[in-house]
């Protein structure tokens, strides 16, 4: 049974002090969850949506006085590929993420728009995937730029991020030592930040800190696919296909390896509808 939600949100709170009135429009919404990790997704075909409006887009994924939710997806016509999705994070900036992109390619069979196989395009390019039930398998960018640093690995899988292996993870202060490496060691730009214990040499649990959530989130999609090949690229695996359990559930991440040039990377996992709602701004 899915839940439908109407929510009206004439005004939307910037602070205890401040409103602000947002033109009327009625908006269809999809919830979507990849393993924890949330998004509202729009059918944005018409392009009705304003999508350069980042304080709406900011607003609505917000957990207390929007829809809440870790970002915002617009699925939009391509010319050349099935269809194109814009992914947002919470705080409106732009990038790719793996788990979006695999409830992108849930949405996109729900509209029918495509059936089980598709190539779509997004922030970093096109990607093929793969989709069974709930199943979406994820083709991901090649990576062949990895840095190993004494105490951690850093990578570029469709975004940035930072791996650094610690013990007793479930204990571990993922929010303020996430925080304070996302802002300290990577300028401006900043990095995600996943933190990994091994559980065996084909298993690694993960926690992430994300930047443009600004906050743990219960899974990152290229934050387990820069874990995956940073613990290869380290020698503390030696498989390349790798279970992640993540605070969500279970992800896994498989891929070849030539020369350090990691390619045919595919994320995989559960991407399972929530509820449909219609927000009256």
């Amino acid at each position: 049974m899915f839940l439908t939600l109407k929510i009206t949100l004439n005004h939307i709170k910037l602070d205890c002090l401040k409103y602000v009135y947002l033109p009327t429009m009625n908006l269809t919404f999809y919830k979507y969850q990849g393993t924890g990790n949330d998004f509202i997704i729009l059918d944005n075909r018409t392009k009705e949506f304003p999508k350069d409006d980042t304080k709406l887009i900011n607003k609505l994924c917000h957990r207390h006085f929007g829809v809440g939710a870790d970002g915002l997806i617009l699925i939009e016509n391509h010319a050349t590929t099935d269809f194109e999705m814009f992914y947002f994070n919470a705080d409106a900036s732009q990038t790719m993420c793996g788990n979006g992109g695999r409830c992108a390619v849930a949405f996109a069979k729900k509209l029918n728009i495509i059936d089980k196989k598709t190539t779509f395009t997004a922030f970093d390019g096109e990607h093929y995937a793969e989709i069974t039930n709930d199943i979406v398998s994820l083709q991901m960018i090649d990576v062949s730029e990895i840095i190993i640093k004494k105490d951690a690995v850093f990578t570029n899988t469709g975004t940035q991020h930072h791996v650094e292996l610690v013990e007793k993870l479930a204990d571990y202060p993922v929010y303020e030592n996430g925080k304070k490496i996302r802002y300290n060691n990577y300028g401006i730009q900043g990095s995600n930040v996943n933190f990994v214990e091994q559980i065996n040499n084909n298993t690694f649990r993960v926690r992430t800190y994300e930047k443009g959530v600004e906050d743990e989130t219960l899974a990152c999609g290229t934050g387990v696919t820069a874990v995956a090949i940073a613990m290869h690229a380290t020698k503390k695996t030696t498989e390349n296909t790798i279970k992640l359990p993540v605070e969500g559930g279970l992800l896994e991440v498989r891929f070849q390896e030539k020369n350090g040039n990691y390619t045919n990377i595919f994320l995989t996992g559960k991407a399972e509808f929530v509820f449909k709602g219609e927000i009256k701004l």
